[in-house]
């Protein structure tokens, strides 16, 4: 296997300095061309004419580049460099030129169909921010380095949803939709890892839609429809539990009634019915006084 390319600084001239010279220089082969035929006898100098394809040869070394924007040059094959400064350059007419974006790009994958650690089928995409930071390894260490990045990305999308629980373990650890930050910095950090060789840098990756496959979703929706409706009741026994018991202690210390076993009971009961019942009650609460 070759060694990787490295990006190298290319050697360039100001175009603003080569403009004029080439200009001046075009002007001198156009007066030794039509100067002599001014004169009796005079013919096009031969040397002005050879000039002619060199000049248009020059001319073809002017560069301009935008802001984050840089230019890959290769000579007969050979990386010569990289123009990565924005401005109006001069580089040798014979160097290949390739403009690459070193802006931020966004790369929104296609929905996926994954399983994930408890073997439920889900569907999950994701939105990944990523930029080049090597140019020469972004042109010759990789084929496309666009289709590179979306491949590994979808490949990360399988692999860390794969790995982790949609709504969590037994302890509600390792969700995929309760721990969103969690579950970017491992899609960042799994595809950072297979694009470094192609020069890429991963800036942000992230979780854009996430739900439970079709063919799963309604008995889904009912298990947490289920699941919400128990720990709601159990916050609600819990707090009558509390309700009741401070109201028999309140009268009990205060001497209103004095309770017997069996009117205790009654009136647990009648209490706990009216604060956990659903539909409006009406119990009777009879006491025994003495």
């Amino acid at each position: 296997m070759t060694e990787p390319v490295t990006e190298r600084p290319a050697s360039y001239l100001s175009g603003w300095l080569m403009l004029p010279i080439l200009l001046l220089l075009a002007f001198w082969i156009v007066w030794l061309i039509i100067s002599p035929v001014g004169t009796p006898g005079g013919e096009p100098s031969v040397f002005g004419i050879l000039m002619i394809p060199v000049v248009f040869l020059l001319f073809k070394g002017f560069l301009i580049l935008e802001p984050n924007m840089a230019a890959v040059m290769t000579f007969f094959g050979k990386y010569a460099g990289t123009v990565s400064a924005d401005g109006f350059f001069w580089v040798n007419p014979l160097y290949g030129k390739q403009k690459i974006s070193l802006r931020a790009h966004n790369l929104n994958t296609p929905t996926l169909k994954v399983n994930d650690r408890a073997g439920n089928p889900i569907e999950v995409a994701a939105v990944i921010v990523w930029r080049v930071y090597d140019t020469a390894r972004a042109v010759f260490d990789v084929e496309d380095y666009v289709e590179y990045v979306t491949i590994q990305s979808e490949s990360a999308v399988r692999q860390v949803c794969s790995g982790r629980w949609y709504d969590g373990d037994e302890k509600g650890e390792n969700s995929l939709r309760g721990d969103l930050d969690t579950v970017a910095r491992l899609l960042t950090e799994s595809i950072q890892s297979h694009c470094s060789m192609a020069g890429l840098e991963i800036i942000e990756a992230r979780i854009s839609h996430l739900a439970y496959a079709p063919e799963i979703a309604g008995a889904m929706l009912r298990r947490q429809q289920a699941v919400a409706v128990v720990a709601a009741r159990e916050q609600i026994v819990e707090g009558a539990v509390g309700m009741v018991a401070q109201a028999v202690e309140k009268l009990e210390k205060a001497g209103v009634v004095t309770l017997e076993p069996v009117s205790r009971a009654r009136l647990v009961s009648n209490l706990m019915t009216v604060l956990v019942s659903e539909s409006e009650a009406q119990p009777v609460v009879s006491l025994d006084t003495e």
